[in-house]
């Protein structure tokens, strides 16, 4: 089919995810087609090709370039047995992917609970929660801490989690009642100049969250190591253990949810290992199997598997294509070329160099943040030399009008989002050496500049000495 024919057919039946329809088919540019990718780069049906240096939404964490592995480990798997449920019934694939994430996953998760995706994840992870609970004698541990900002997913039950107003209000209640606390975005912060303060206030209010909650009420707190919506908000030192710590003293469970930070984002298994705490139970999806098939993944320590071992009746939920034989040939394919590649300490090895040209942007007007840990950045784009913020207008102007087609004429995909300030995001695939890694800092440099101009955003004066 012809781009054209594509397009239109698109327009006529697709309906896009998080899209304004108007815009993407009736604006003055197409439609994006992806045609076909190749090592960290991805061709459109015209032929034009652009880094992705968001890694297909932060899932393709091995790029493009191993499908033939990929496809012949699922033909090897479809011609044994193409399909089967975990409902009470096994498979091998299944078993050896629980065996081995359990072995290079962190402390005692050990026990794996397998879903379709991010959303899906989390929803499991809650209802495995509550069975703990009821289990335990503690049924009235139905509520949750989670923060401001976060994106927790879009299903009913993960929507409780997540913190983005405009992503939930015109769904009703939620099903879950959830406090959410301050995230830690220490640029905004009165006192993010000072860690130790700033860990403070955060996990004061955590602890005051709890309470009103009722301490003995609250089943779950649940965060991302390095939080996604607002853009790339790292915690401040201590944080993560001041959560666990917090946990323990109320007899909650902490969760981390990995679906972005997990498998290597952050130059680890899990992103939570960076901060030297093991969670109760970890949502994971996305780089499980670099994207090469769909499959999400709850992990589950010991602790709350073993209470939800003692009861006397069903795990009351299942999901039917979770653990998908042919996905789970293709998660113990990723691992395995992981481990071969060295793809974990690619990560480690580079990010200092990414940090350091990234850091090179603040040099534009329109840069007021870099902030992010391993292949996973953001910066905060702001209005003038005071680091104002945008307003709607203006976010509107910039975010949705100016870059996204000035990305593409770079040849580059990134995210540029306002689930928080306005922030332009990379997730760079983790095969990534430093030279795609100086070509997307390169082209960043324009595409910024570019901005700033557009925005009419300053340098700031310098005054006289």
């Amino acid at each position: 089919m012809t781009h054209s024919a594509l397009h239109d057919s698109a327009r006529e039946h697709l309906l896009l995810h998080f899209t304004n329809h108007a815009a993407a088919y009736g604006g003055e540019r197409d439609l994006l087609v992806l045609d076909r990718g190749e090592g960290p780069y991805v061709f459109d049906d015209k032929g034009n090709r652009y880094v992705d240096a968001l890694s297909s939404l932060f899932c393709s964490q091995i790029g493009y370039s191993f499908g033939e592995e990929m496809a012949a480990a699922a033909a090897s798997q479809m011609q044994r047995l193409a399909f089967n449920t975990n409902w009470a019934t096994a498979h091998p694939p299944a078993i050896a992917l629980a065996e081995k994430l359990a072995e290079i996953m962190p402390g005692e998760l050990n026990h794996v609970f397998f879903t379709s995706g991010g959303s899906e994840s989390v929803e499991a992870m809650w209802k495995i929660a509550r069975e703990h609970f009821v289990a335990k004698g503690e049924p009235q541990r139905t509520k949750a801490i989670a923060r401001d900002r976060a994106y927790h997913g879009v299903t009913l039950g993960a929507l409780s989690f997540t913190g983005v107003p405009g992503f939930k209000e015109i769904f009703g209640t939620p099903p879950i009642e959830v406090t959410h606390v301050s995230n830690t975005n220490a640029f905004r912060a009165p006192d993010g100049g000072d860690p130790a303060a700033f860990c403070k206030r955060l996990l004061d209010e955590v602890r005051a969250a709890i309470v009103a909650a009722g301490p003995d009420e609250v089943a779950v707190i649940i965060a991302e190591p390095v939080q996604n919506a607002g853009g790339c908000l790292v915690a401040p030192p201590g944080y993560w253990k001041g959560l666990r710590a917090l946990a323990d003293e109320f007899g909650a469970l902490l969760v981390a949810d990995e679906v972005i930070c997990g498998f290597g984002r952050l130059g680890h298994w899990l992103g939570s290992e960076r901060e030297g705490v093991v969670p109760d139970m970890a949502t994971t999806a996305k780089g499980l199997t670099s994207a090469y098939a769909t499959m999400g993944a709850v992990l589950v320590s010991d602790k709350v598997a073993d209470v939800v071992a003692t009861m006397n009746s069903p795990l009351r939920h299942g999901i039917t294509f979770g653990g998908h034989p042919v996905s789970a040939a293709i998660a113990l394919k990723n691992i395995e070329i992981f481990e071969r590649e060295g793809v974990l300490e690619n990560v480690r090895a580079n990010e200092a160099h990414l940090e350091s040209r990234l850091r090179e942007l603040l040099a534009l007007p329109i840069v007021g943040d870099v902030r992010g840990r391993g292949y996973f950045w953001a910066m905060e784009l702001v209005g003038d030399a005071g680091n104002r913020t945008f307003d709607k207008p203006e976010r509107d102007r910039l975010l949705r009008g100016f870059l996204p087609g000035r990305l593409l004429d770079a040849g580059l995909i990134a995210r540029a989002d306002d689930r928080g300030d306005s922030v332009l995001q990379i997730a760079p695939p983790l095969i990534s050496d430093t030279a795609v890694l100086d070509e997307i800092v390169d082209r960043l440099a324009e595409v910024l500049a570019d901005a700033g101009t557009f925005m009419g955003v300053e340098p700031a004066t310098a005054t006289a000495a």
